[in-house]
């Protein structure tokens, strides 16, 4: 579901992480194939696009951040991924979206016609190898996140997730999350509570320090390597 938002205000500047910074590959890989792209702006917890929906664009993160998800059956939500500034979602197998998408906060993306992205990738090699990278990406994650569900606890868990936005974020030891303790529970496979525990065990244990709701400070990154192993 596409619902632009031009007169939206985009992040919030303590939360959002940055622009990513150019050169840009989805952006060249666009620009190469002579691509057109469209922007559009989504509110907080606004839907991007919906469950069993049919997949016609390609989106990519320009500012704010994003979390894909599936409800189950029992009504929990689980939470496939978090998508940050530069980051490339939508690259479906078939023809409609296995999750949903929304903004975690006020986000712009940019999208492009898969129709038109398929297209490109079948006469020029360039593109199709770029293309692959992509979703090659995004199951190297979805792997990743499978191991992290079967076979972590839940401190490992919460290590792992610190680590991860520590890297995407700017790895300089603050990080101003986009996403509540109720999403990294879900994205996790824990509840609220067992979050929060983490956390606090963490914190109580010198590993971390917390700058406002959800500025987290890295204090002893080994530490959590450790957990991580």
């Amino acid at each position: 579901m596409l619902a632009q938002s031009p007169d939206a205000s985009v992040g919030s500047p303590k939360f959002a992480p940055a622009p990513f910074a150019v050169p840009d590959p989805f952006c060249a890989l666009t620009g190469h194939a002579g691509l057109v792209t469209s922007e559009f702006s989504y509110r907080k917890d606004e839907e991007i696009y919906g469950e069993d929906e049919p997949a016609e664009y390609v989106y990519q993160v320009i500012r704010g951040a994003v979390r894909t998800y599936k409800l189950l059956s029992d009504g929990r939500r689980q939470i496939g991924a978090f998508l940050l500034a530069g980051d490339v979602f939508g690259l479906e197998s078939g023809i409609r979206h296995r999750l949903a998408a929304e903004a975690i906060i006020d986000t712009t993306v940019r999208l492009v016609k898969r129709s038109s992205l398929e297209h490109a990738a079948g006469v020029d090699v360039h593109v199709a190898r770029k293309l692959w990278r992509m979703t090659a990406g995004e199951l190297r994650h979805a792997e990743d996140h499978m191991l992290l569900l079967g076979r972590k606890n839940a401190m490992e868990r919460v290590a792992n997730f610190l680590l991860e936005m520590d890297r995407r974020l700017d790895g300089a030891g603050m990080m101003a999350l986009p996403m509540c303790r109720r999403d990294i529970g879900d994205y996790l496979g824990l509840t609220l509570e067992t979050v929060s525990r983490a956390l606090s065990q963490l914190h109580g244990e010198g590993v971390l320090g917390f700058s406002g709701a959800r500025q987290i400070v890295l204090r002893n990154r080994q530490r959590l390597r450790n957990m991580d192993a």
